[in-house]
């Protein structure tokens, strides 16, 4: 790192239901281990699972809290960023099923499964397959209802926040809150990085059509090559260095290990220490192959906590340079939870500070 106060860059990759327990899980023990606040990165990138747990943390919701929510702890008098009881914001981040939509069968997206049939090279292998998909019927609703329990606004406090979706149209990347990228309320965008094809109802947003982010990239790590970082964190949890699982998880995550792997060398090129940081095999043991399984939620929180600080630990030296927090963002704030400040409103104060 090469400056006193050092440009960081925090990337949460896709994962599904238990990949956001993980992401939840890892960076609570971030911020024990080198007491940095990951919100106030300078730049956050999220896909699918990634952009839930980083709009949470955009909107100053801090990993302690997001680990003491999941496991079911209540905060009496703290409220949420629309004025209600921050206990009763659903404890599965977003993780809840209900119809959206009758299923109908036929292809998603004839404009992206025919144009991928003329071009199949110029877009990623999943994107490709997801125009032949039929679209979507869950709900994304419980999605949104966490975002916006955390953003009274159109857009998270945190000016850096990238949410990353895909065009269903098209296939091309989309990432909502760059410059120049299309305008979108916040909940609306995490829901388009979510929308799995083929599960999900995938939203619209300016009268263009979005599905999960994880189509084009899992990470989009290499997003962040152009932005003069010094220190980019990847936290992946669709990709591991560890062989265990059933064969078809294996063969995914070496996939996106091999993509993430390209991505971080673009992003080194461009100057910054690259630190990924993905689950080990005990992760990956509570974590099965359904991703989506929730009732492991709380199983992989408590394991991604331990696991990560096994692999933080081994890397102290490239941390050492993180500027330390302070609560409510890396502990709990003094007094009551009456006492304390909305999360949302002590992000603001930070970011126009």
């Amino acid at each position: 790192m090469q400056s006193a106060r050092p440009r960081v860059g925090l990337v949460l990759g896709a994962g599904g239901v238990l990949g956001a327990a993980w992401l939840q899980g890892a960076l609570a023990a971030l911020v024990e281990e080198t007491g940095w606040d990951p919100g106030s990165a300078d730049f956050i990138v999220g896909t699918s699972a990634g952009s839930v747990i980083g709009t949470l943390l955009a909107c100053g919701i801090p990993p302690w809290y997001m680990v003491a929510h999941s496991a079911g702890e209540s905060f009496d008098g703290l409220l949420d960023a629309a004025g209600d009881r921050a206990s009763d914001v659903p404890r599965s981040a977003g993780g809840g099923y209900g119809l959206g939509a009758f299923p109908v069968p036929g292809p998603g997206s004839w404009k992206l499964a025919l144009g991928a049939l003329k071009e199949p090279r110029r877009l990623p292998p999943a994107a490709v397959l997801a125009g032949w998909i039929p679209r979507g019927f869950i709900s994304t609703r419980p999605i949104q209802d966490v975002v916006r329990a955390a953003c009274s606004k159109d857009w998270a406090p945190h000016p850096g926040l990238r949410v990353v979706a895909c065009d269903y149209a098209s296939g091309r990347r989309v990432s909502f809150g760059a410059p120049g990228a299309p305008k979108a309320r916040i909940a609306e965008a995490v829901a388009a990085s979510c929308a799995i094809p083929g599960f999900y109802v995938p939203p619209r947003i300016g009268g263009r059509t979005y599905v999960d982010g994880g189509l084009c990239s899992v990470s989009n790590l290499d997003l962040l090559a152009r932005e003069e970082l010094d220190l980019v964190i990847c936290l992946n949890p669709t990709s591991s260095r560890d062989r265990a699982g059933a064969l078809p998880g294996r063969v995914l995550r070496a996939q996106a290990g091999r993509r993430l792997g390209h991505e971080a060398k673009r992003v080194r090129c461009s100057g910054a220490e690259v630190v990924l940081l993905q689950p080990l095999a005990e992760d990956l043991e509570v974590m099965g192959e359904n991703l989506m399984a929730g009732r492991r939620r709380q199983a992989v929180v408590d394991r991604a906590r331990q696991t990560m600080a096994w692999q933080l630990r081994d890397l102290r030296g490239a941390l050492d340079g993180l500027p330390l927090g302070a609560p409510p963002f890396t502990g709990r704030p003094a007094g009551e939870p009456a006492q304390w400040p909305r999360f949302e409103d002590a992000a603001r104060e930070r970011f126009a500070a």
